[in-house]
């Protein structure tokens, strides 16, 4: 596939582009600014000097993929869908997207009730369709490719094939994904973020995970 990353420059963005990229996808690595992108894919292809890479800003990305990950902090998604909405009509977008209050370590409810995700696709309109996913793993592993990231990612979206692209994007990066059902269900998996930073910050360790039991794989 050909995927844009949002917010390609931050931890988990770059790392999960990082890991598609080896695994054989075109990636474009957006930001505010072009540079700021550019800089990001070659700092990406010194890494992986045969990785299929480049940079630019978030709206030039958006427009030359059919699959976009949307990989900011919560306060930027608005502001940043709004300036990507144009080309993003007929996509997917994949949303990374995990609000956190001023105690990321403590569960942050939203004014409108909804998860970011939902409000992603609400801002956005019935033509872009909205996948929530990768909520709930760290990036402190995600550069080294030899490392098993111990964890599940849940996947929620409204639509069984968009749901299956981001099943294919959690095997490529070698985690596990399950499909978690609707949309409206990533308003607990994004809270399960707060849990896990709370977890971390105890238990003095950096990447906690979930895993789901029973699946029988």
């Amino acid at each position: 596939m050909k995927i844009a990353i949002l917010g390609g420059t931050g931890n988990e963005g770059f790392g999960l582009g990082f890991r598609w990229a080896a695994a054989g996808h075109e990636i474009v690595i957006g930001s505010r600014k072009a540079e700021k992108g550019e800089q990001a894919a070659a700092d990406m292809l010194e890494k992986l000097p045969s990785g299929n890479i480049s940079g630019t800003d978030n709206l030039s990305a958006a427009r030359q993929v059919e699959v976009v990950v949307l990989s900011v902090p919560y306060w930027a998604q608005e502001g940043t869908l709004d300036s990507v909405k144009p080309a993003l009509d007929g996509k997917l977008l994949i949303t990374v997207v995990a609000p956190t209050g001023e105690k990321a370590a403590r569960v942050h409810r939203l004014e409108s009730g909804l998860s970011a995700a939902e409000e992603a696709q609400n801002q956005l309109g019935e033509n872009t369709r909205v996948v929530a996913a990768f909520q709930n793993i760290g990036a402190h592993h995600l550069l080294d490719l030899e490392h098993e990231m111990d964890c599940d990612v849940l996947v929620c979206g409204d639509k069984k094939d968009d749901k299956a692209v981001a099943l294919q994007l959690c095997e490529d990066a070698s985690l596990r994904g399950v499909n978690a059902g609707a949309l409206q269900n990533a308003r607990a998996v994004e809270e399960l973020t707060a849990v896990l930073i709370a977890i971390n910050v105890i238990h003095k360790v950096k990447s906690a995970g979930i895993r789901i039991t029973g699946l029988g794989n």
